[in-house]
């Protein structure tokens, strides 16, 4: 029997391979010839190579591929259809007993084109393959579901206006995903929507050209272009074509201007600005003046930002000498096409009118600035010249005129208020200072209005100065030195400057034995020997009296003297030694020698000197001679004195008695109550003398200028304690020995037994 060879397609498409299979004869199978015999052929279990299928498919349900059918399945169930490959189990599923093929979803071909997969029968119970795996193709039938794409989401062109027909303007690109192979889905088709009838578009390349001659940009700047496909899709861009300006020509209008007459030299005074509907370098303009009575007085140039023409002050105005200036301005196109020279002139001119306004002026000077001279000895009150000023208004104000003292701090002229003439205050030195420069201020008496004018007054020489050596000349001449021997070439400076220059005569004021001067005329000379065999011992040094003189009048000279020293000598003439210390040794004295005198001569001179200071000091005699003078008993507490006149901070007088210690202690953070501490008071009452002698030392102590200071104190009352009698000092005694009794000596005890009996029995021999 014949093999039964099944499939359906949802979509069926035979390919010549597939058609040549169908009617060709097989070998191996039987059947009939033309001529009614029987032929044999082989069976075969599949033979197919490829499905078709629809994308984007819009049915219910899953979508039918085509059905799977193999001789070996007898349809008892026992055979399985197994199904590998892309997208097997989950883009396609077949059905394993019956061998149908489903897509489970819609598919799409732009994502996937084609699927390849294998297919086979295997026995259930088995499991072994009844035939070998066979593959096949599942192709997606493409339709027209992509819009066409441009390559940018935006495109600028420009053409230059008054181009000629079909000039390129700019070329865009589309690309479609659909397949081209099939039908006209992907043929791209480009139109125009707008820009008609100024632009057209090729359809097959999407090369925009210009449709219409003498285009000018005013009147189109964008169109739009859309590259349809087939009769069902479409897209389209906005694309901006801007037509590039050519030439139109700018025009001016009739300008009037105002500036005040105080404008400085290249400010502005105003800005005029020409029309012109072109644009970028087009609209480039260049602004000129071409003629006008204010030509030489204005200029122009133009801004290149706001292509605006500036006028500019070219020469400084006066409201007083004309107060109207006209000017003829033109404005020309920077850049001119020379093919559209006929659409010419590319240029406009202007009238400009500009009025100058009145401003209340300072005072002007007849000069920017003034150079006077003057002599170096002229004397004060002499005049050196003369400034004038004038108001430029048409009232003329009076002037006053000053000198800025910032500029003379030294005072060394005056000028006068009313006519400007500057005089001198003082004598002017040349040497001291060449160039004085000083400001003169002009100043209107209504306004206060100032002005200001540089003088510079020269000073001019005066031969006042004698000339004196050019330098100090350390001069020597030997001991072996012959007559006429050259010993010093000298030369002088004068800080005068004479017109023809400087010339100095050089002389001796006296014949010198010893030396003469020979001048060389050109402002120097020679000192040379009179004599020789000069002798150190006998003249150490000489002074040699030089007078110089210059040739300026009046003529000016001084003398210099020239001190030439005695040296030792070698055959050749070249100095050994000058010094003192050389004489000394040729004494026969030697360095040691020297050295020694010196220390003694150093050595007494300290001695006097320290006598003489010890003279001069004066020995104070001491405010108290006792054994318990206050310099035995001091004790430092690193306390500051008040000062001289801080008299009651503490008392001294506690230090040396011990019973005021400890019975009078005062606070000395605070004022104390009592002036002055207890002190234990006297047996007698009445002690003048000791008044007396106290008050004699203090007065004695406050008139002395060596004495220590207010915060010092000289105690001369106490002289001790410790004693059952008491002090025995005859200061405390009665004022004669009679008015005392000595009974109570005998009553002290053993150790004054002594003592009493020599007072007890002077007193019995008195009364005897």
């Amino acid at each position: 029997m014949p093999v039964r060879l099944t499939w359906l397609l949802g979509l069926f498409l035979q390919t010549p391979e597939l058609s040549d299979a169908l009617i060709r004869p097989v070998p191996g199978i039987s059947t009939s010839d033309r001529d009614g015999r029987t032929l044999q052929r082989t069976k075969r279990g599949w033979m197919w190579n490829s499905f078709f299928l629809l994308e984007e498919w819009t049915g219910t349900g899953k979508q039918y591929v085509g059905k799977l059918h193999s001789d070996m399945d007898h349809e008892d169930g026992s055979v399985k259809y197994v199904l590998t490959g892309d997208g097997a189990g989950t883009v396609f599923e077949i059905d394993e007993n019956s061998g149908d093929i489903h897509a489970t979803r819609r598919l799409d071909r732009e994502e996937k084109a084609l699927y390849t997969l294998s297919a086979k029968a295997v026995n259930k119970t088995s499991g072994q393959d009844l035939e070998r795996a066979s593959e096949f193709i599942i192709k997606i039938h493409d339709i027209n579901d992509n819009e066409p794409k441009f390559a940018k989401d935006t495109y600028v062109a420009s053409v230059l206006e008054m181009s000629n027909v079909g000039a390129f303007v700019m070329r865009v690109t589309a690309t479609d995903a659909d397949d081209e192979a099939y039908g006209n889905s992907a043929k791209l088709v480009y139109s125009i929507l707008q820009g008609q009838p100024y632009f057209s578009v090729e359809p097959e390349t999407g090369v925009i050209r210009t449709a219409l001659p003498n285009m000018i940009r005013e009147n189109r700047e964008q169109m739009h272009a859309e590259a349809p496909r087939s009769r069902t899709k479409s897209s389209y861009k906005h694309l901006p074509v801007y037509s590039i300006d050519l030439f139109c020509s700018p025009s001016l209008g009739t300008y009037h201007i105002s500036t005040p007459e105080s404008a400085g030299i290249g400010s502005s005074v105003g800005r005029i600005k020409a029309y012109d509907t072109d644009v970028g370098e087009n609209a480039e303009m260049w602004y000129s003046i071409l003629d006008g009575d204010g030509q030489d007085v204005f200029n122009i140039i133009t801004d290149s930002t706001s292509q605006e023409g500036v006028i500019t002050v070219k020469k400084q105005l006066d409201y007083e000498s004309k107060r109207l200036y006209s000017l003829r301005v033109q404005v020309t196109n920077t850049h001119i096409d020379r093919r559209f020279e006929q659409l010419g002139p590319f240029s406009d001119t202007a009238i400009v009118r500009i009025t100058v306004t009145d401003v209340d002026e300072p005072p002007v000077f007849n000069r920017a600035l003034y150079i006077f001279e003057v002599d170096e000895d002229t004397p004060a009150g002499s005049s050196v010249g003369t400034v004038s000023a004038r108001d430029p208004d048409t009232i003329n104000h009076l002037v006053k005129y000053t000198i800025d003292r910032h500029t003379d701090l030294e005072r060394l002229f005056s000028i006068d208020s009313n006519n400007g003439t500057i005089s001198t205050l003082q004598g002017l030195d040349r040497e001291t200072s060449k160039w004085h420069n000083i400001s003169v201020l002009a100043t209107e008496l209504s306004t206060a209005l100032q002005t200001r004018v540089p003088v510079f007054i020269k000073v001019r020489d005066v031969n006042d100065n004698a000339p004196e050596f050019a330098m100090y000349y350390e001069t020597f001449v030997c001991e072996n030195v012959k007559a006429g021997q050259l010993i010093q070439t000298i030369s002088a400076v004068d800080t005068d400057e004479p017109l023809v220059g400087h010339k100095f005569v050089f002389s001796l004021s006296t014949i010198n034995p010893n030396f003469t001067i020979f001048d060389n005329e050109d402002n120097t000379a020679r000192i040379l020997t009179r004599r020789g065999s000069f002798n150190r011992r006998e003249m150490s040094s000489y002074l040699l009296p030089v007078v110089i003189s210059d040739n300026d009048y009046p003529i000016q000279s001084s003398t210099s003297t020239l001190t030439v020293r005695v040296c030792a000598c070698d055959s050749r003439g070249n100095v050994q030694t000058c010094s003192n210390e050389a004489l000394l040794l040729s004494a026969g004295l030697s360095t040691g020698a020297l050295v020694a005198i010196l220390l003694c001569i150093l050595i007494l001179l300290m001695i006097v000197v320290l006598f003489a200071a010890l003279r001069r000091q004066k020995k104070k005699e001491p405010l108290i001679i006792s054994k318990e003078d206050v310099r035995d008993n001091v004790v430092s507490y690193n306390d500051e004195g008040g000062g001289e006149e801080d008299t009651q901070a503490f008392d001294i007088g506690t230090l040396r008695n011990p019973e005021v210690i400890d019975t009078n202690k005062l606070r000395r953070d605070i004022m104390p109550e009592m002036l002055f501490p207890f002190r234990r008071t006297s047996p007698i009452k009445d002690n003048t003398d000791v008044r007396d002698f106290i008050n004699g030392r203090l007065q004695e102590n406050d008139s002395d200028p060596t004495a220590p200071p207010y915060d010092s104190l000289a105690t001369y009352a106490y002289e001790g304690n410790g004693s059952l009698a008491e002090s025995l000092s005859s200061l405390e005694s009665a004022a004669t020995e009679g008015d005392q009794e000595f009974e109570y000596l005998s009553h002290w005890g053993p150790q004054f037994k002594k003592l009493a009996d020599m007072y007890i029995g002077q007193e019995s021999q008195r009364e005897t």
